[in-house]
């Protein structure tokens, strides 16, 4: 299968500085649907020349594309002596698939998977080290790839996500009626009549803007980061005008995380314990099983602050090292 061409930004368009420790390149794979992927690849400077080393493919948050946070956490991996992709998954970013801004519980945690294909076949990588790392509602995504894919060794849910749960419940699971599903899905198949007769998408719209002085904290938290210099990206759905109405409707009948807890490898769960999320990652953390699986509460921190630190260094950076370390040994 080929490759697909693809138009990729070769000027640093991060929302984080580039390292003077790591090599960074651009780089393309495709999953087992005939979609083409870019990802960003980092590499230590300080690597010997034939060494294989443990890899880390990172994705997420979903609707941020890979020159937000998950660049930021591959980079930050990278100094720690790890080789790390961040790449966008299909139909957004810079990655392919059409139509555009589109989701699927399927072909986004094949995404992770897809990765791992191209990782393991690096010359530059020990097949046997290789982890992922998924961001808010990649999270979720990167437990469900690691419950079907015993390549992945070692998996990090940060500030996770259940998109699966948030779709068909609702935030904080207040949602959670028959009735309250069943008004979605004729709100979503109005809109699919809809779009087909106007032979285009109509798209969600991204975080809010402007901001509503009553708007929930937890809405203020996404504001703060997609909507200003801190995190805005012009790539971004989040930044922007979101995803296809319709683009997220099969979460909404398909469970990701029914097989969790037959993971038998390692899974650390990463979360603020003031997020308005962390409900996700207790209640998925307490599917898993095993002794090889932790859960890293960091205090005071948001959902936010675990993308990119929030300004008072919340990614807890060394605890990521040493399970990884750990792990991909």
């Amino acid at each position: 299968m080929q490759n697909a061409e693809l138009t990729l930004t070769q000027e640093w368009d991060k929302t984080f500085p580039q390292s003077e420790y790591v090599d960074h390149s651009k780089v393309i794979f495709h999953n087992r649907y005939g979609i083409t992927l870019a990802a960003d690849l980092y590499k230590p400077k300080r690597a010997p020349v034939d060494a294989k080393l443990a890899a880390i493919a990172v994705c997420g948050p979903f609707g941020a594309v890979k020159e937000q946070c998950a660049g930021l956490y591959a980079q930050t991996m990278a100094e720690r002596g790890f080789l790390a992709i961040a790449f966008d998954p299909s139909f957004t970013g810079e990655s392919g698939g059409e139509p555009r801004y589109m989701a699927s519980p399927d072909i986004n945690t094949e995404d992770f998977l897809a990765a791992v294909d191209y990782l393991s076949c690096r010359d530059d990588v020990d097949p046997e080290r290789i982890g992922i790392v998924g961001i808010c509602g990649w999270g979720g995504m990167a437990i469900n790839a690691a419950a079907l894919d015993p390549r992945i060794h070692a998996t990090v849910a940060s500030t996770m996500y259940d998109m699966s749960r948030i779709n068909a419940k609702g935030y904080f699971d207040e949602a959670d009626s028959a009735e309250a599903r069943q008004a979605q899905r004729r709100a979503l198949a109005e809109q699919r009549t809809h779009d087909y007769a106007a032979g285009t998408y109509g798209r969600a719209g991204g975080v809010v803007d402007p901001l509503p002085e009553d708007a929930p904290f937890f809405v203020k938290d996404y504001y703060d980061y997609y909507k200003t210099p801190r995190g805005y990206h012009p790539r971004s759905l989040n930044s922007n005008d979101g995803w296809n109405a319709i683009g997220t409707q099969s979460f909404l009948n398909q469970p990701i995380l029914a097989y969790a807890d037959e993971i038998e490898t390692a899974v650390m769960v990463l979360h603020g314990d003031a997020a308005h999320s962390c409900y996700m990652g207790k209640d998925a953390f307490a599917q898993l099983k095993g002794d090889n699986k932790e859960l890293v509460l960091v205090p005071g921190a948001v959902h936010t602050d675990l993308y990119d630190g929030g300004g008072k260094n919340a990614i807890p950076w060394d605890k990521l090292q040493a399970f990884f370390e750990r792990y991909l040994a």
